[in-house]
C-alpha cells in the first residue's frame, strides 16, 4: 500500500490519517514519540504493510515481474495498488470524490506537521501541491513516480524499469487488486486490521 490506500483504509478504520501517512518516517516505538492516536495510526500502517506483503495475491503479482525487477516488485506494487484505487475510486468509496477526500486529508494532516520529521513535512508540501492522490489514477503518471523513487534511492534503480512490468501485466494486476483490496476494506471497516 502506498499513500492513498493507507489514507483510505485509515479512514475506514477510524484511525489517524497523520499517523498512517507518517509511519514510513518514524522508527522505533511510536508511543514513545507521539500522542496515542498518531502512534496507533503508525502501528496500523505497519500491520497493514506486513499483512499485504503476505497476501497470496500480492505474492502472485510479484511473480509477474521480470527477474531483473522482481526485487523491487513489492515497492512498485505499492504504487500500482494506489493507481487502481484512484482509478476505481467511485466504485470503492462513494462517500466523497477523490478530490474531496484528498482535500479533507490535507486539512486534517496539515495542522500536525510542525514537529513531524522534516522529510515528512517536505513530502506533504509536494504531495498536496501536485495532487498526487488524484494523479495516481493516470497510469502514465506512475512512470514518473517510479523514476522519482529510483533517483532518490540509487540502490532501488530498477524501480524505473519496473514500469514496463506494470504496463505488460496491467489486467492481471488489476484482477489481483480486486481480489484482496475489498477484503482489506471490510477488515478496516470492522476495526480488524
Amino acid at each position: 500500500m502506498n499513500f492513498l490506500a493507507h489514507l483510505h483504509l485509515a479512514t475506514l478504520a477510524n484511525s489517524s490519517l497523520t499517523g498512517n501517512l507518517m509511519a514510513d518516517f518514524v522508527r522505533g516505538d511510536p508511543h514513545a514519540q507521539w500522542p496515542s492516536a498518531i502512534a496507533e495510526g503508525i502501528i496500523l500502517h505497519r500491520r497493514l504493510d506486513a499483512l499485504t506483503d503476505r497476501l497470496p495475491e500480492v505474492r502472485q503479482a510479484c511473480a509477474l515481474f521480470r527477474a531483473e525487477t522482481r526485487r523491487v516488485a513489492p515497492i512498485t506494487l505499492d504504487v500500482v495498488w494506489d493507481h487502481f484505487l484512484a482509478r476505481h475510486w467511485e466504485s470503492l468509496y462513494d462517500a466523497r470524490s477523490l478530490a474531496q477526500f484528498s482535500a479533507d486529508a490535507q486539512r486534517e494532516i496539515a495542522p500536525l506537521l510542525p514537529g513531524a520529521p522534516l522529510a515528512f513535512q517536505q513530502l506533504n508540501q509536494i504531495m498536496w501541491r501536485e495532487r498526487w492522490l488524484e494523479r495516481y489514477a493516470q497510469a502514465a503518471w506512475l512512470e514518473n513516480v517510479l523514476k522519482g523513487m529510483a533517483s532518490r534511492r540509487p540502490r532501488l534503480h530498477k524501480l524505473r524499469d519496473s514500469y514496463l512490468d506494470f504496463t505488460e501485466h496491467y489486467a492481471s494486476l488489476e484482477e489481483f487488486f480486486f481480489i484482496f483490496y475489498p477484503r482489506l476494506m471490510a477488515l478496516a471497516s470492522q476495526q480488524q486490521l
